[in-house]
């Protein structure tokens, strides 16, 4: 296929790399220019003509909406905008309006995993899909992912994946609470992993973030500022819906302070520094 990645971060640059391993024509575009990238072009209307498949891996609904102004004029029909970024409900159907407004076609398309699954092949993504495209780009998406789930209709795929992300943050707070609270008894960090494993309290993500929480490493997976950004879009999506998150709120709080002492561009287990 003829792919077009817009956005080259951490999820992006990996994306882009996977592609043409597997032999497709791939062309790329960043706000701030990366010329190592495959087929990297600083021009945005030319970075998407041609192509069949256009991967938004952006950071918010700003940077996606900015984006999708300046390319609106060289959409066609024909064309598939994957819109990956993590942003508002509302947002991910206004611009799939904008989109089928050119004649293109639009996938809602968030996903779950961060830098690792995404380098192993391994994210999951949330397809929202109102015209039955999935089928047309997976050649392309069937051999970096471990799955393709069809949620419904433009929008609900987003909700899902905002769902999704309160958990992981609840859950990972929980478990550098635990920790704390355990090492600070005394309790060698070794012998709380030990406990952890064999208790029905473990998880993917204890697995995932572990020996980040032990070893204090916050090299970034997934960041703070984007955790954060997510957590606020799912609260206005819960107050929307008349639905009150009190565990999300209290958690709330640790993520302005994760911010508020520099820790936005860490990974989001950093939110154990935020810990007495």
């Amino acid at each position: 296929m003829r792919i077009t990645v817009l956005g080259l971060g951490i999820i992006g640059s990996v994306w882009s790399r996977h592609w043409q391993a597997d032999g497709h024509v791939v062309r790329t575009w960043n706000r701030t220019a990366k010329p190592d990238a495959p087929g990297f072009c600083a021009d945005l209307a030319q970075v998407v003509g041609g192509a069949e498949a256009i991967a938004i891996v952006l950071a918010d609904a700003a940077a996606v909406r900015a984006v999708l102004m300046q390319i609106a004029p060289s959409l066609r029909p024909g064309m598939i905008v994957c819109q990956h970024a993590t942003i508002g409900v509302d947002d991910t159907t206004e611009f799939a309006a904008t989109v089928l407004a050119t004649g293109a076609g639009f996938i809602d398309m968030p996903f779950t995993g961060s830098k690792p699954a995404a380098e192993a092949r391994q994210v999951v993504y949330y397809v929202g899909d109102d015209a039955g495209l999935l089928a047309q780009v997976e050649p392309a998406y069937g051999s970096i992912s471990k799955a393709r789930l069809l949620i419904g209709g433009i929008g609900q795929a987003m909700a899902l994946k905002l769902a999704m992300n309160l958990n992981l943050a609840v859950v990972y707070q929980a478990l550098a609470e635990s920790f704390r609270v355990a090492t600070a008894a005394g309790i060698p960090a070794a012998t709380y992993l030990a406990a952890l494993d064999l208790n029905v309290g473990k998880s993917g993500l204890s697995e995932l973030k572990k020996d980040k929480l032990v070893q204090r490493d916050w090299a970034t997976q997934f960041s703070v500022k984007l955790m954060h950004k997510d957590r606020r879009l799912a609260l206005s999506l819960a107050q929307s819906l008349g639905v009150t998150l009190p565990q999300t709120t209290t958690v709330e709080q640790a993520y302005q302070r994760a911010v508020a002492m520099g820790l936005g561009d860490a990974d989001f287990s950093a939110l154990a520094d935020t810990l007495g």
